[in-house]
């Protein structure tokens, strides 16, 4: 084997034994790899601090302390608002129940109707049995979300170890990177480098196009759902903003909650296909302006990969593979984009054109 082929092998190994390493401790990467994503999104600005006369350490402390007071200034001006809306929210989950209770027995007289009476028991028994073992499946996750052990080393990790995390990293990012660089091949170094820049490049473009879209969503669907005059929709709004950080989860969950409300609220059709027309035409926008202008043309990933991307992490690590899924996908789509442009000016990829017989250029020739 040439040179070139022990180090693809050297490399090849490397990363998988980083992944094996990475599987190994998934349950605990949650406070890391946010502190390194909100480290590398502040670095940029104490960077110019530094470059103004400022400490790197003190830079560092004062950009992070000036992050955590905005977090904390915008859940003490939300979480009042929102609390509200949430009461009422979970004191109409009662009314919703008898309105689904109501739809369904609707629904049982009709098929009695067309039904035997023995058809219809039995249909009203299975009806009951899974309602309640859907009931029971969702108390049980609720509870072991909010009571696990895990659950709670997540919260208290995110709030204990993410911000010395962050510290740490924006104090000593330079040297981080220096010492990476030290050692990288020396022969495929203005390579690396430039990978690493398109990569940095695609990682801010999706930051800042997530972030646009999230908060687009959060005010329409606030809005939109205020004026159809859904209760709690501001509650709805932002959390379909937040949860738009992990594709398909926000909308769905918010369409779930919204159409639960139309209807423990109005309990007609058609205050529910109101809403249903609301998140139709929002998906229409998102999918086909918001995210391919704001997001897609800067990852450069088609939506099936993006799709494939999410079920992939999600089976792999869990919820913080879902949340790295798109980023992890929009540098393997940099990598990946190389290589090939590498393969079409290999002699492999000419090798068809070389081995191709010469008759038709001779032919071609006599010809003219």
């Amino acid at each position: 084997m040439s040179a070139r082929g022990y180090r693809i092998l050297f490399w090849v190994g490397l990363f998988l034994l980083v992944l094996f390493a990475l599987g190994l401790v998934q349950g605990i990467l949650l406070p890391f790899a946010t502190g390194f994503a909100i480290a590398y999104i502040l670095a940029p600005v104490v960077g110019r601090l530094e470059r103004l006369g400022l400490h790197r350490s003190l830079a560092s402390l004062l950009v992070l302390v000036l992050f955590l007071v905005g977090v904390s200034l915008i859940l003490v001006l939300l979480v009042p608002l929102i609390q509200g809306q949430i009461l009422q929210l979970i004191a109409r989950v009662p009314q919703f129940a008898r309105w689904l209770q109501d739809q369904v027995g609707h629904s049982i007289l009709l098929l009695q109707e067309q039904l035997p009476a023995e058809d219809v028991a039995k249909l009203r028994d299975l009806l009951g049995a899974k309602l309640g073992e859907a009931v029971v499946w969702l108390a049980a996750l609720l509870q072991g979300l909010f009571t696990s052990s895990l659950a709670i080393l997540n919260v208290v990790s995110l709030v204990v170890v993410m911000p010395i995390v962050v510290f740490f990293v924006l104090r000593d990012w330079d040297k981080i990177v220096a010492h990476i660089d030290s050692y990288l091949p020396r022969q495929s170094l203005d390579t690396i480098r430039g990978q690493a820049r398109a990569v940095s490049e695609t990682l801010v473009g999706f930051i800042h196009g997530q972030a646009l879209v999230c908060l687009i969503l959060a005010v329409y669907y606030g809005i939109a759902l205020t004026i159809a005059g859904i209760g709690s929709a501001l509650a709805v709004g932002v959390l379909i903003g937040v949860l738009a950080v992990i594709p398909i989860l926000g909308v769905t969950t918010g369409f779930l909650l919204a159409i639960s409300l139309a209807a423990s609220q109005y309990g007609t059709w058609t205050a529910i296909l109101g809403v249903v027309g609301i998140f139709v035409f929002g998906q229409l926008v998102e999918a086909n302006v918001l995210t391919p202008k704001l997001v897609g043309d800067r990852i450069h990933l088609h939506p099936l990969w993006v799709i494939f991307a999410l079920f992939a992490g999600g089976t792999l690590s869990g919820f913080v593979g879902i949340l790295i899924a798109v980023p992890t996908a929009a540098v393997i789509g940099v990598l990946a984009r190389f290589a090939l442009a590498r393969y079409r000016q290999s002699t492999l990829y000419d090798a068809g054109y070389i081995m191709r017989p010469e008759e038709p250029v001779e032919r071609l020739t006599r010809r003219g």
